[in-house]
């Protein structure tokens, strides 16, 4: 004689129902959300890095004088070489701009201010401090530039002081960027020779 079997399986009851469905509701809905704040958070990280960084250049031929920053820019003068106490196969160079002011509220305009040297290979240079050469009589840094005072139609020329290593002098160029126009930022071709 055998013996039949009559357990069908575990027992549910009506009670465990309404709470798979609900498990089943949550993991659903943790599925869509979790993406969905890793995308928002990615989205503001993402907006702050390209309001703080130069990114994409707008090329400016060497004289002509291009509208960034609510002013009007040009590019005075790119002169180098060796001066001060600067170490083996690194030159000097000083970078001017002659500035038309259009929007005098410069605090806002020109909020963080960067002047820099970029090369052919892509890599930049911020300004820096040389033992022994100083700006032409009349030339003002970003900051002093912000805060002088200058009015609608005031021409300013500000510049600094950089140093270059020897094998990139030949394709350097001047550059400038401004809080109030990043990602983009002005980029200079040298003087003719």
């Amino acid at each position: 004689m055998s013996a039949v079997s009559t357990d069908s399986g575990p027992i549910v009851s009506e009670e465990t129902q309404p709470e798979k469905k609900w498990r089943r509701r949550s993991l659903l809905a943790l599925a869509i959300l979790l993406p969905l704040t890793l995308a928002e958070t990615s989205y503001d990280s993402a907006r702050e890095w390209l309001r703080g960084e130069d990114l994409i250049a707008r090329d400016v031929d060497f004289g002509q004088s291009v509208p960034f920053g609510g002013s009007d820019w040009k590019l005075a003068d790119l002169r180098g070489g060796k001066a001060g106490r600067l170490p083996d196969h690194a030159f000097a160079v000083i970078a001017t701009f002659t500035i038309t002011i259009g929007d005098p509220d410069l605090q806002k305009q020109w909020l963080g201010c960067k002047l820099m040297l970029t090369d052919a290979a892509g890599r930049r240079w911020l300004p820096d401090v040389i033992s022994g050469v100083s700006l032409p009589a009349g030339v003002m840094n970003c900051s002093s530039a912000i805060f002088s005072g200058a009015r609608k139609g005031d021409v300013v020329t500000i510049g600094d002081t950089f140093i270059v290593p020897e094998d990139a002098i030949k394709t350097i160029r001047p550059a400038v960027g401004l809080g109030s126009e990043r990602p983009w930022y002005l980029r200079f071709q040298r003087p003719p020779k």
